[in-house]
């Protein structure tokens, strides 16, 4: 098995985490080993590395520590081991009586002290927890407690099982030098602290007795809704919500804080919340079906799906509503032009091409339902005209994921981006890597790839590091990471995201004072400038976190590469070339017939032969065939520039508004005809 294939496995990035990984092992085998022995300083040295190595893991390989615990290798157990395994060496040392019996009663009473604290943390957390929760509503009106402090509340075990290092540091020191103070010691503070903690948190048990209940929270929201009188909902849920899956909820906020309907963003998932871009826009969480159909939306006339999930029934049980699908981006994907679409009122699309996607799907959904309103997520995306190459071409290698079968891979990573990205480099290229946000989720071939991508980036990194050095001074680039870093607290916290349980999180509500917007935008075109600038020596880019944002990628590219998605269809706005993967070698003919977006796209084999000559047409601009086919492209894919997208979006919401309000008008009125 080669090292990048096992740490895929492993679910660790790198050499470094894998290091930590064997050491982590290593300790453990050694503890039972060392403690038969006996070897006091052996021991202590493979304690303190199943210590350190535990924390770090904890910190750099998160999904290493889960599958720990899906072996039933928890962080408890992990703990009961080490103190099991230094008891079995005070016995072979031949330490007294008193003092195995007594450290035995110490770290057992610290292990139940820990686990009555656990069930105290389940009781207080289960009854602040709320059947709606939101944001930007003014809740003010309800009384709702404070949250525990964060040293009482926040990883709370973590902290009370590392408790246990008095206690085994006193026996270690005692075993040491043959006193036995020490241990007692180290017995005494370990459950006094613990028990401490338990008496501070069950004075705090007290308050939350003071909750209000379903129904209060419930008709609190109602009155607030009631008086925002929201007409349109954005509304999203997915099974396994995180912020790799929030992105078809984040691109739609901006469009919605500019139509002329009010909306609000209705979310089913309470980790939706945490990662939610910012908005002014009133965003309500609502986890169950039947705390859903106790609010009052009676008011909303246009609800918005940006994906297809089973929960979406929840809400098509409105029916004085309109609901549209208008999805997450257009693509050649089957995703996009599900049939599951038949249940909506209307599918909304780009342009043309998204119509005649859905009219090659039998049955799907009637012509006349569907209706093309343009992307208006594209507006920061700069043409071609306003870019003005350097001197060493700008790659944006941007692949798709793995999908959910392998029916529906599309990928470049497996079967070819390893090759790719050599050949690339061989060419003297910079390259911004963007992989898709569930890369490797599925698929250890696909995280393995990622990974070896990344390791051959760094490798040539490394190599310029000399030249990155002179054009680009230490102290420059720490007063830049200073300053990013200052704007991105002041982002998080403009945000209105906060780690917060549903009872704190509702206590914070609040309308937001003012717009924002020009001071949000402010800050993040000067995070992007500062960025770009502050690496301007660096011949290579890994972007894996939500700043920078695709279409700043789009914008300091001189060329895509990149699968079958979405991410294609939206890069055809700039007007430059662009390139498509081929993996399977299927002939021109077949691939353009295939996939729309092929149509303006330069097609790369499989070998990567054809790469010198595509990126001829960033090198000799002249020298670009596919550019009068690009143009013909872009108008086909995302529709007329004028009016603008935004402009036909607000008028189909609307459009559709009005039809429901006099649909509603005329079910009124029939009763008395």
């Amino acid at each position: 098995m080669t090292i990048r294939r096992l740490c895929a496995v492993l679910r660790v990035r790198g050499k470094a985490e894998l290091l930590l990984v064997i050491l982590f092992a290593a300790g453990f085998a050694a503890l039972p080993v060392l403690a038969l022995l006996p070897s006091l300083w052996g021991f202590t040295a493979a304690w303190a590395v199943t210590y350190l190595t535990d924390e770090a893991l904890h910190a750099r390989a998160p999904g290493f520590v889960r599958r720990l615990a899906t072996l039933q290798l928890s962080r408890t157990m992990r703990f009961a081991v080490r103190t099991v395994m230094l008891l079995a060496l005070a016995d072979r040392m031949a330490a007294p009586d008193a003092v195995l019996v007594s450290g035995l009663a110490a770290l057992s009473a610290h292990f139940l002290l820990v686990t009555m604290y656990s069930a105290l943390h389940h009781a207080i957390r289960r009854r602040r927890v709320l059947p709606v929760i939101v944001r930007n509503l003014d809740m003010s009106g309800m009384e709702i407690p404070e949250r525990p402090p964060a040293g009482l509340y926040r990883r709370f075990l973590r902290k009370l099982l590392h408790l246990d290092l008095a206690a085994h540091t006193g026996l270690i020191i005692a075993l040491a030098t043959g006193t036995w103070y020490a241990a007692y010691v180290g017995y005494a503070v370990t459950v006094g602290a613990a028990a401490a903690a338990l008496t501070a948190l069950l004075g705090r048990f007290r308050a939350v007795r003071l909750m209000p209940d379903r129904d209060a929270v419930i008709g609190e929201v109602n009155r607030r809704l009631d008086a925002y009188r929201p007409e349109v909902a954005l509304y999203f849920s997915f099974a396994a919500v995180s912020r790799d899956f929030m992105y078809q909820v984040n691109m739609w906020i901006e469009t919605l804080e500019q139509l002329d309907r009010r909306p609000v963003i209705v979310l089913r998932e309470r980790a939706s919340f945490r990662f939610l871009a910012r908005t002014r826009l009133p965003v309500v969480c609502v986890p169950k079906a039947d705390d859903l159909a106790e609010l009052d939306l009676s008011g909303v006339q246009v609800v918005l799906y940006p994906g297809n999930a089973g929960k979406n029934v929840h809400m098509l049980r409105i029916a004085e509503a309109k609901h549209v699908f208008i999805g997450h981006g257009d693509s050649d994907k089957l995703a996009s032009s599900n049939r599951v679409s038949k249940v909506y009122d209307e599918i909304w699309v780009a342009g043309r091409a998204g119509r005649d996607r859905y009219r090659r799907v039998r049955h799907a959904i009637s012509d006349g339902a569907i209706v093309e309103v343009g992307r208006p997520q594209l507006a920061p995306v700069r043409s071609h005209t306003e870019h003005l190459p350097g001197p060493v071409p700008v790659v944006l290698y941007a692949p798709t994921w793995e999908g959910w079968s392998d029916d529906d891979c599309h990928t470049s990573l497996i079967p070819m981006g390893v090759p790719l990205i050599e050949r690339l480099l061989a060419e003297n290229v910079r390259i911004i890597y963007k992989p898709h946000p569930l890369t490797g989720k599925r698929s250890p071939e696909a995280a393995a790839a990622d990974l070896a991508i990344r390791e051959l980036l760094k490798h040539d990194d490394e190599k310029h590091a000399q030249k990155d050095t002179e054009k680009n001074t230490e102290k420059d680039a720490e007063a830049a990471r200073g300053r990013l870093q200052e704007i991105r607290a002041r982002l998080d916290e403009m945000s209105g995201r906060h780690e917060g349980d549903d009872a704190q999180q509702m206590r914070d509500a609040r309308v937001p004072d003012g717009d924002g917007t020009a001071e949000w935008q402010e800050l993040r075109d000067e995070w992007h400038r500062i960025f770009w600038a502050s690496r301007s020596g660096a011949r290579h880019h890994v972007i894996l976190e939500q700043l920078p944002t695709l279409y700043e990628c789009f914008n300091q590219a001189d060329l895509l590469i990149s699968d079958v998605s979405s991410v294609v269809a939206d890069f055809v706005a700039s007007l430059k070339p662009y390139v498509l993967t081929n993996a399977q070698d299927l002939s021109d003919e077949e691939f353009r017939a295939a996939y729309t977006t092929a149509g303006g796209a330069y097609l790369l084999d499989r070998a990567c032969t054809r790469l010198p000559e595509i990126l001829r047409s960033v090198r000799e601009p002249l020298h670009d065939p596919m550019a009068p086919r690009r143009r013909a492209l872009k108008e086909y894919v995302l529709g007329p520039d004028s009016p603008t997208s935004m402009e036909r979006f607000n008028a189909a919401v609307n459009a559709l508004a009005d039809r429901s309000t006099a649909e509603r008008a005329e079910d009124l009125l029939a009763p008395l005809a």
